[in-house]
């Protein structure tokens, strides 16, 4: 390991300077050319324009105009819909490949607080507003209060019931 040779930091900083100034000429040289052919291009398809001083000539160029209009506007829907057909295949095949790994990604779910009424609000739209009251649709049980536990609850005086045991007590021990 220390056979290794490792780089100083002046020197990584001088290589990656030297770097930056040559990518950045790349970018500029790359950017001149796209001009040129930019030029090039609308020298080639939009010459020079002379307009001329009478009416009929002045016709005549107006036609030739929306002659070249309907044709650029033909080229861009032919392009625009063959782009269109090559993203919906992109889309296509990508599924295809998510179908054929078998994993899918579940996103991560927040939990919400909602209540019943506001979640069939949500389900069936704000036209249909409906108040459930879930309670009101239990069954109701009334309790029989019994006269025994009625008893047992109504102890009273402590002290009497002491005495009462007491008594009890004494019946066993004779």
């Amino acid at each position: 390991m220390a056979t290794e040779k490792r780089l100083s930091a002046r020197r990584k900083h001088t290589l990656k300077s030297c770097m930056l100034v040559v990518a950045n000429n790349l970018l500029e040289a790359e950017a001149s050319v796209k001009a040129g052919e930019r030029e090039k291009f609308l020298a080639d398809k939009c010459p020079p324009l002379e307009l001329p001083y009478a009416r009929d000539e002045l016709l005549e160029l107006c036609q030739k105009l929306h002659e070249q209009i309907d044709i650029s506007e033909e080229e861009r829907y032919c392009l625009e819909f063959k782009l269109n057909m090559v993203l919906n295949e992109v889309r296509d095949l990508n599924i295809k490949i998510v179908d054929l790994r078998g994993k899918f990604k579940r996103p991560r779910l927040k939990k919400v607080r909602m209540s019943a009424d506001a979640m069939l609000k949500a389900l069936l739209g704000s036209k249909h507003t409906v108040n459930m009251d879930l309670r009101a649709n239990l069954k109701q049980v009334k309790k029989e209060v019994k006269e025994e536990d009625k008893k047992l609850r109504d102890v009273g005086d402590w002290r009497k019931n002491i005495d009462d045991k007491s008594d009890r007590k004494k019946m066993f021990d004779s």
